[in-house]
């Protein structure tokens, strides 16, 4: 939303925090005669679990949504690919959004949940460096004017907020990663890697089930049911295989026939 027109030092140079318990006044609804202004003209950046959502509300597969309304703007300097909400061409406003409000409300994404306020977190939290929240206060919205208040902790609970962070974890913690910070951008093929398992959780599955993969990864037998129908746990493996493939980590188990072959390999290779 709106949070994206800020650069990270105006956040923490002129923004107050707030903690889980302050208050702000705020509320949203049709008879403001600034409902759904918001909904367009904004940059609406889609996390992984905000697809996942959304192309299940829609029915489609996840190529499908993807393509029919998402963009992925991209320049040669940026490290971090990005997802954003394809906007309507002639009104820029989003594709979802009715006079009436949002048709696709119940499964809105985290941006959209979260506003008024923002959320900033440090990479390295420490006792006196930790995240917090922030309003934004624009003057296209009108709903600070109004008589409703809120704590920052009813209003995660109210927006349904405690969900999406706690399936929106495993994401940021790969986004706060330093690899980022140290790597060269990331080849064609990580790209396509990348965007496979972040978003396109369908294509994913195909990966996983009708390739080799599982015959290179040891996966138990009870997760590897629950990747064929439950896309909650794929998106949480997906995000661990990205780990193991980008970051290197120690996030996958190779299967033993593929350790001995590639222990072999090495044997071969270093003999004169």
């Amino acid at each position: 939303m709106p949070e994206g027109r800020l650069t990270q030092e105006t956040i923490l140079r002129d923004l107050p925090r707030l903690g889980p318990d302050d208050g702000f006044t705020f509320r949203c609804a049709p008879d403001l005669d600034c409902f759904t202004t918001c909904c367009a003209n904004v940059s609406i950046v889609l996390t992984p679990y905000d697809v996942l959502r959304l192309k299940h509300a829609l029915k489609v597969d996840s190529s499908e949504f993807l393509e029919r309304y998402t963009i992925s703007p991209f320049t040669a300097e940026q490290k971090i690919p990005a997802l954003l909400l394809k906007m309507d061409a002639e009104t820029r406003r989003c594709p979802f959004v009715t006079e009436a409000g949002c048709r696709l409300y119940a499964h809105r994404p985290w941006a959209c949940r979260m506003y008024p306020l923002g959320s900033a977190q440090p990479r390295n939290p420490t006792p006196t460096e930790r995240g917090f929240h922030f309003l934004l206060r624009e003057p296209l919205c009108h709903g600070h004017d109004q008589d409703r208040t809120w704590t920052v902790r009813e209003w995660i609970v109210a927006e349904g907020l405690e969900a999406y962070d706690a399936l929106g974890a495993p994401f940021r913690e790969l986004m706060l990663h330093e690899f980022w910070d140290q790597g060269e951008p990331l080849t064609p093929q990580k790209m396509e890697m990348y965007f496979m398992a972040c978003y396109d959780l369908d294509r994913f599955r195909r990966f996983v089930f009708e390739t080799r993969f599982l015959g290179i990864f040891a996966v138990d037998e009870a997760r590897v049911e629950a990747l064929r129908t439950d896309d909650e746990a794929l998106l949480e493996f997906a995000l661990q295989w990205l780990r193991f493939s980008l970051f290197g980590e120690k996030t996958m188990k190779l299967q033993p026939t593929v350790i001995e072959a590639r222990q072999r390999a090495a044997q071969e290779g270093a003999r004169p």
